[in-house]
């Protein structure tokens, strides 16, 4: 199987599972940006609920994703942390995982989609998957030999999938909230840690 896929913020669990089943993964560097997806957000489990943590972006001259530059506006990266730190900090591998996670809120990093691409190479490291990851080399409008997850994998309207249907999962603050569903894959590694692969 061969998929097109948007690049992401810490994606989704959904995001992830079609990097491990897919033969051959092309990442989408030539679309428009588009708000409020998972490009430039994930969403976490709080005590609260569910948390989005968005990374500001700054708008230039030319829209396409490979284009998009990360903002250093409201002090994001120490926020995002903090976040995932009283989000985490209890679950059973936040721990374990910590100094792997830390560095992407330590340094900096220009383009959005670079950001995002070495967050997918680490993720795949610690779940232990080995995707053969590419980026596009130009908008493709209508993929005739790739199954398209672009706008499918949505966090407000996410599409139809016949191949992702959510399972429970150990999750910190289940028990207050419920299950809650396929949200970033960091919520998948520090509540499953090593038995991650397996839910995928």
């Amino acid at each position: 199987m061969q998929v097109l896929l948007s690049t992401t913020y810490f994606g989704p669990v959904q995001w992830y599972q079609k990097l491990h089943r897919a033969d051959i993964v092309l990442i989408e560097q030539w679309e428009s940006f588009l708000k409020q997806t998972y490009r430039n957000r994930c969403l976490i489990a709080t005590t609260n609920g569910v948390q989005a943590l968005t990374v500001p972006v700054e708008r230039g001259t030319s829209p396409l994703i490979k284009d998009i530059r990360i903002s250093d506006h409201g002090n994001w990266r120490h926020l995002h942390w903090m976040a995932l730190q009283s989000a985490y900090g209890e679950s059973p591998f936040f721990e374990y995982y910590q100094d792997d996670i830390r560095p992407f809120f330590e340094q900096r990093w220009d383009y959005l989609v670079d950001f995002n691409e070495a967050i997918s190479l680490k993720m795949c490291e610690l779940i232990d998957i080995q995707p053969q990851m590419t980026r596009s080399t130009e908008f493709i409008p209508e993929p005739i030999d790739l199954t398209d997850y672009r706008s499918a994998i949505n966090p407000k309207h996410p599409a139809p999938d016949a191949d992702f249907t959510p399972k429970p999962y150990y999750q910190v603050y289940a028990q207050k909230h419920g299950f809650l569903p396929n949200l970033s894959v960091l919520d998948l590694l520090f509540n499953m840690g090593p038995e991650s692969i397996y839910y995928l």
